[in-house]
């Protein structure tokens, strides 16, 4: 399991060395956070549902650790172009280990920048409903950054170039964060759309942030649980069995 550290920590080294990373994954979800949250909230507060701050600031820090958990899995492309990969993956450590290390390092970072979200969200207005339940919403962010960047991973594994990851998450990400219930609530929706929220994972992490910091849940805490759980297992096996068939 030292492999697993060390390659945790590389990821961690290579994400604060990078500044500019840090700010530019910042612009999508603030620009969300502020121009939605007092744009939409006046008719949002209209309509009879309360603030809409209290109930944007959990989506998007699930936006926040979705796209950045994600992108990732790019790194694995860039390794491979650059050689860096080879040099990892000809060391005396199994294939599912550097994929785990890898992907707890993204899940980490993806955890950082949800925090720095929460952070600024408090000068929007945000407030937490019960400190107590903060713990709680960490388990989560983490249960929903590990299975986006194993699905990341497994996407990236059998990809070469960039302009096809990206191409493919584009087609990914912006479905799942816009019908996760992040900017608008999942009661009342259409048969077809409660479908598709339901088996949308993201569904269940924005769901579980909401009920830890505002108090309020659609499909309750072990529901939630139960699918980022297992969801994220399969994920994270499926990932590390694409990793090894890597080519290099």
């Amino acid at each position: 399991m030292s492999a697993v550290y060390i390659l945790w920590l590389r990821q961690l080294k290579r994400y604060f060395r990078s500044k500019s990373r840090i700010v530019g994954a910042l612009g999508q979800p603030l620009l969300f956070l502020f121009a939605l949250g007092f744009g939409f909230g006046p008719i949002y507060k209209q309509a009879g549902q309360g603030d809409y701050i209290q109930f944007l600031v959990p989506g998007i820090m699930a936006m926040t650790i979705l796209f950045t958990s994600m992108f990732t899995g790019i790194e694995i492309i860039w390794d491979r172009q650059f050689g860096f990969l080879k040099e990892t993956l000809v060391a005396p450590v199994s294939r599912f280990h550097i994929m785990l290390g890898r992907s707890l390092g993204g899940a980490t970072i993806a955890i950082f920048q949800g925090l720095v979200v929460f952070s600024i969200s408090f000068f929007a207005g945000f407030k937490v409903e019960n400190w107590l339940m903060a713990p709680v919403a960490i388990v989560f962010m983490f249960l929903t950054a590990m299975l986006f960047t194993a699905l990341g991973t497994a996407i990236a594994s059998f990809l070469e170039d960039m302009q096809g990851f990206q191409l493919i998450m584009n087609f990914l990400i912006m479905p799942t964060f816009f019908l996760s219930g992040a900017l608008f609530p999942l009661n009342g929706l259409p048969d077809v759309l409660t479908y598709i929220t339901m088996f949308n994972p993201l569904s269940y992490g924005v769901d579980a942030l909401r009920g830890a910091l505002t108090g309020t849940t659609h499909f309750g805490f072990l529901v939630d649980f139960a699918a980022l759980g297992i969801g994220g297992t399969i994920l994270l096996f499926i990932g590390g069995y694409l990793f090894s068939k890597v080519q290099i």
